[in-house]
């Protein structure tokens, strides 16, 4: 295992977006980043977006867009990894919380 890894809290929880503010615009199929996030009773604020991606899934030889990534910085230091799930369950959670931890800790 690699020693970022080791130190990264991996959370794998929904989230609950805030307000009707967003970080960036919907595009072209991609999911408008909340400016704001709700996860244990703690609002998110996203201060600062570091960067963004995308992961897909091949199903019977087809290729599928299925997670819309991004990674930004928090109002008190700490970095968030969360994804937008595309092809989620009706009434189940779209946004999850992937990690969270200390610019330090995921190695930036």
């Amino acid at each position: 295992m690699c020693p970022e890894a080791a130190l990264r809290r991996f959370v794998s929880e929904p989230l609950e977006p805030a307000g009707d503010a967003y970080v960036t615009a919907a595009a072209a199929g991609e999911p408008p980043l909340p400016a704001r996030f709700t996860w244990r009773g703690e609002e998110l604020g996203v201060q600062r977006l570091l960067r963004t991606w995308r992961s897909t899934k091949t199903d019977r030889g087809d290729t599928y867009l299925k997670r819309h990534w991004f990674e930004f910085a928090l109002p008190d230091g700490r970095i968030a990894q969360v994804y937008f799930e595309r092809q989620a369950r009706c009434g189940a959670p779209r946004w999850w919380l992937y990690t969270i931890g200390h610019r330090a800790e995921l190695g930036g």
